[in-house]
């Protein structure tokens, strides 16, 4: 296990658009820019917010939704996503480049 840091977060973050195996449904998470983000949901939740890259993780602030911290941990073949309790909420699938789920419209 190997928590990404923030020089390894901004390659594979910024301007990509990051979907998420929840158990079988996907969500996906567009990191538009240096500090703006949009996040789909598998029940089809629609989130806009701003975040920034912290030493060992990000932090995300939704706008009429929740605030919290990430760390992305990588083992041989996965990327996790692990909360600030330290459980692990979801593995990346795939890395897409720009937007294709057009999030961000």
């Amino acid at each position: 296990m190997t928590i990404l840091d923030r020089n390894m977060l901004a390659v594979i973050m910024v301007g990509t658009t990051h979907v998420i195996d929840m158990g079988g449904k996907d969500a996906f998470i567009h990191y538009e820019n240096e500090n703006r983000v949009h996040m789909l949901l598998p029940d089809g939740t629609l989130f806009h917010g701003i975040w920034m890259l912290l030493d060992d993780g990000y932090k995300v602030e939704w706008k009429d939704g929740p605030t919290g911290s990430w760390k992305l941990d990588h083992s041989p073949g996965a990327i996790d996503y692990v909360d600030a309790a330290g459980a692990v909420r979801g593995r990346i699938s795939r890395i897409d480049f720009g937007d294709p789920e057009s999030l961000a419209a």
